[in-house]
């Protein structure tokens, strides 16, 4: 009889416990979700100039700046 006594009060109490790790799983998720909305808020996608996105634009000033190195080395006569 007691065996089976601490039995149930183990088995509602492992029950509890996946509740209560179910309901903050649950809640984690939600903030998650909320922080993410408002980071889409709060900085909208940006573009440049010829409509592209950030990463277009890095890629595109990297050519730049390539560029204008070669210039430079042209203008100081350094072959390349």
């Amino acid at each position: 009889m007691i065996l089976t006594q601490d039995l149930l009060i183990a088995a509602c109490a492992l029950l509890g416990l996946a509740v209560i790790a179910a309901t903050v799983l649950k809640g984690w998720q939600g903030w998650l979700a909320l922080k993410d909305r408002e980071l889409q808020v709060a900085r909208p996608p940006r573009e440049i100039e010829g409509g592209a996105g950030e990463g277009a634009a890095r890629i595109e000033l990297a050519d730049l700046k390539e560029r204008i190195r070669k210039l430079e080395a042209i203008a100081s006569g350094v072959d390349l």
